[in-house]
């Protein structure tokens, strides 16, 4: 068991690792979409990488059916294992459309031993998930 501080020390230097590991600048809230981001998510149980439509409720139907026309470019050509959820319920209560890939495998961001795992696969998804929004950005924008 870690104290909030010691968790708190610990998700600090996974991140920093992460970013020294791999340097390069991520897309992630810099999409210049409203309500439109990408998001590495590392907790004691699992690892993800995640599209989030969030925000104005007419922007994020917009989006999703602009998403979902193209899911089978997504899947076939990118993320073949991404899950698509229309409403997805965050633990703050909060309903989003997520589209995300999870890490198969049991992680913990408090087990430094599963760390490396976890960088390689948020490099390789989030990587292609970027390579996704940058081919079809003009589509998902109009």
């Amino acid at each position: 068991m870690f104290s909030k501080e010691e968790s708190r020390l610990l998700r600090q230097e996974f991140w920093t690792s992460f970013g020294k590991s791999f340097p390069r600048k991520w897309i992630l809230y810099d999409t210049k979409l409203k309500g439109f981001s990408f998001k590495f998510h590392f907790d004691t149980k699992s690892a993800l990488v995640a599209l989030d439509l969030e925000d104005d409720l007419e922007l994020r139907i917009k989006y999703w059916e602009k998403l979902l026309a193209l899911k089978s470019i997504l899947l076939d050509d990118f993320l073949p294992e991404a899950v698509f959820e229309e409403a997805h319920l965050l633990e703050n209560e909060k309903e989003i459309s997520r589209i995300y890939l999870p890490l198969k495998q049991k992680v913990s961001i408090h087990n430094k031993n599963t760390w490396r795992e976890v960088m390689e696969f948020f490099n390789e998804h989030m990587s292609l998930f970027e390579a996704f929004f940058e081919e079809y950005k003009d589509v998902i924008e109009d």
